[in-house]
């Protein structure tokens, strides 16, 4: 009896803290959306509180989509980001596969090659990126964002997959090589299916850097057609700086994807890094 109420102790006290620690993290988030939806005075008067019928104003959203362009960044944004995500889990997938299923010589020197990228940050390739992509024109454009994102984000996805795929069954592929399934076949059918949830947490810890990202788009990007979400929220906080209904609606439109993504993909998400802990 003792050492059932020791092991449930231990799980109250885990969900203690993970419940302390979500309600932190939370806290700020939920209380710039709720004032995003108050008038100035109520914002004021009583911040912790939701809005009311007599407190309720959308003031902030009509001045940030009146004063800015918010609609044609929140598209560049999720252009750049879904074309990102796309490509890095292509790309690092097929990587992953072939590092996992190939041995050739130098498969171990080339997999430790692609993990430094993980910790070397790519901001310290800036003037080298900008001065390449002023020779390929391609400055001002949402196709820079997406080459310098995508190659961000390749190294952590190559090292996550590349674990997964070694847990697939080698009966399976052989299964699917006798059955006379091409490595492509095998990939896309067999192999991808099974690491869908290793799939979601690479797009989840892809995704945020992308979306929240300013270095980039301000330096390779800041044009006003080519103006991602975050880079020109942090143009209007600055020209809206007082107008905090203005403010919280801007930062609420700019981080709504996120929740909305965090919220579709957060069963696998889960998922995936338990599966990676059990491991």
């Amino acid at each position: 009896m003792s050492k059932a109420r020791s092991s449930f102790a231990r799980t109250a006290s885990a969900h203690a803290v993970l419940l302390a620690y979500t309600a932190i993290a939370l806290f700020p988030v939920v209380l710039t959306i709720i004032n995003s939806f108050k008038s100035r005075n109520a914002i004021f008067r009583n911040p912790m509180l939701p809005p009311t019928p007599s407190t309720f104003d959308l003031v902030g959203y009509t001045t940030v989509l009146g004063q800015g362009d918010f609609v044609h960044y929140m598209q560049n944004s999720l252009i750049v980001t879904v074309v990102s995500i796309a490509l890095v889990l292509l790309f690092g997938a097929m990587a992953a596969f072939a590092l996992s299923e190939y041995r050739f010589k130098g498969n171990m020197l080339l997999g430790l090659y692609m993990a430094l990228g993980i910790m070397i940050p790519i901001r310290l390739g800036t003037i080298a990126i900008l001065q390449g992509m002023v020779a390929t024109g391609l400055v001002n454009t949402r196709t820079a964002l997406i080459l310098v994102y995508t190659a961000q984000g390749l190294p952590l996805a190559i090292f996550i997959l590349s674990e997964f795929m070694r847990t697939v069954s080698d009966d399976l592929k052989n299964a699917g090589r006798i059955d006379g399934l091409s490595e492509y076949k095998i990939f896309f059918r067999l192999v991808l299916p099974l690491i869908r949830p290793s799939m979601a947490t690479v797009a989840v810890f892809t995704m945020i850097p992308i979306w929240n990202d300013l270095w980039f788009p301000l330096i390779l990007a800041p044009s006003e057609a080519t103006k991602t979400i975050t880079l020109g929220t942090q143009i209007f906080i600055g020209q809206f700086v007082t107008n905090w209904n203005a403010v919280l609606a801007a930062l609420s439109l700019a981080i709504a994807p996120v929740l909305v993504l965090y919220t579709i993909f957060s069963r696998q998400l889960i998922r995936g890094i338990t599966a990676g802990a059990v491991k």
